[in-house]
């Protein structure tokens, strides 16, 4: 696989809300930065991803949307191999979602960190 495939096996992974899609297209030093919860490293992902899928459960009366979560407006730059991409994300059915900043090797998904979009003081 190359960058872009990679990139593509991640957003499927985020779409359906499965940790094992999303760790195939990570690098062994994959870095997941989320400000509500710190850097979460590849090893720690999957409890991370279980830990948001009971905060959406909450919200969505115990239920997980379908799809997990929307991606849109993705902006892609690619050099030497290596891809930068840009999203906005939302999980349907809650108030939360955000923007990301994906960085892929041709060897895989090496780090994310996400925003929030919210309120000033509204956390």
């Amino acid at each position: 696989m190359n960058a872009a495939d990679y990139l593509g096996r991640y957003a499927e992974g985020w779409t359906n809300g499965e940790a094992e899609i999303i760790l195939q297209a990570v690098t062994d030093d994959y870095e997941f930065d989320d400000p509500n919860t710190g850097k979460i490293s590849k090893a720690e992902f999957s409890e991370y991803l279980s830990g948001l899928k009971a905060v959406i459960k909450e919200q969505c009366g115990g239920r997980l949307p379908e799809p997990f979560m929307q991606l849109s407006e993705v902006v892609t730059s690619e050099h030497d191999g290596n891809i930068k991409a840009w999203c906005w994300w939302e999980i349907p059915g809650t108030d939360i979602k955000g923007s990301g900043l994906i960085r892929v090797s041709p060897t895989g998904v090496y780090s994310e960190v996400i925003t929030y979009y919210t309120k000033i003081g509204s956390q």
